[in-house]
């Protein structure tokens, strides 16, 4: 019995952090996917919570920013619109923009606004900015209500691959997800990225054609363009919402690729940061 324990105290045991690919254990995931819908639900309350028109937000927001575009873009700056009615145009385009530019910004800083659960309890990390991703798809729903009701005053008929929206709204989420995995994670270490996140969606806005058409950007750049994932979930919208015979073509294969890439990466860079985010925070 002596020896044993001499044995022990001469052979310390050495624990060292993991090291390479860490699996993602989507069995974990599954297992707490009811504290993925109490936090993505709690995100919702919140945000709505003490304000005086409560969910009409979600509708307020989107058909300002829509007659303030058609106004500035559509009347005086007489932007194209490929022919469809500018404010439908505009709006079949600020919808996902907006659920795009929301969960960014959610993810983006969804760690650091829960440092105390992350410090206090165990679950996986990763449901923090997945569930502050999908709590901006209720808004989407209400507006898409909003854009029916103007592409019937219009007379604008879906078209036939209306069956593809839900997809480029998937295409939406994944991507906001891909970047907001960098930046969270990023956010932990480095606190003045938050100071960051604004600018980047600011930034990001401009060189996405919410605002103006695709067709506007010359074909010698088009490429460059389409590197921008957001470009083909814009177009693909607008190609399965609107009945515009010309598909999104290359910018969707553009943005497939693009952000099969940034979410790859960014699932490594999160789950190898990972251990020491309650350690950081």
């Amino acid at each position: 019995m002596g020896s044993l324990q001499e044995t022990i105290a001469a052979e310390p045991i050495i624990i060292r952090p993991s090291s390479g690919w860490v699996a993602l254990n989507l069995r974990a995931l599954w297992n707490y996917r009811e504290l993925l819908y109490f936090l993505a639900w709690r995100d919702v309350k919140v945000r709505y919570k003490q304000t005086a028109l409560g969910i009409a937000w979600a509708i307020i927001q989107p058909l300002f920013l829509m007659m303030a575009f058609s106004v500035f873009f559509g009347r005086l700056a007489k932007v194209p619109s490929d022919g469809l009615p500018y404010p439908v145009f505009t709006l079949s385009a600020i919808l996902p923009w907006q659920l795009f530019a929301y969960a960014l910004g959610q993810s983006s800083n969804s760690l650091v606004a829960n440092d105390r659960l992350i410090s206090k309890v165990y679950f996986p990390r990763l449901i923090i900015p997945l569930s502050a991703v999908l709590s901006g798809v209720l808004d989407f729903l209400i507006g898409f209500a909003l854009l029916l009701l103007l592409m019937f005053f219009y007379g604008v008929s879906p078209g036939s691959a209306l069956w593809s929206a839900p997809l480029f709204l998937l295409l939406t989420v994944m991507t906001a997800l891909a970047v907001g995995l960098w930046l969270s994670a990023l956010n932990i270490k480095y606190r003045d990225v938050r100071y960051t996140i604004p600018f980047i969606i600011q930034f990001w806005f401009f060189v996405t054609p919410v605002a103006y058409p695709t067709s506007l950007v010359p074909d010698s750049w088009r490429w460059l363009y389409a590197l921008n994932p957001m470009v083909g979930v814009v177009d693909g919208f607008r190609w399965a919402l609107l009945g515009q015979t010309q598909g999104p073509g290359l910018g969707i294969v553009m943005s497939i690729a693009v952000m099969t890439v940034a979410l790859a990466g960014g699932l490594y860079y999160f789950r190898r940061m990972e251990k020491t985010f309650a350690d950081v925070v």
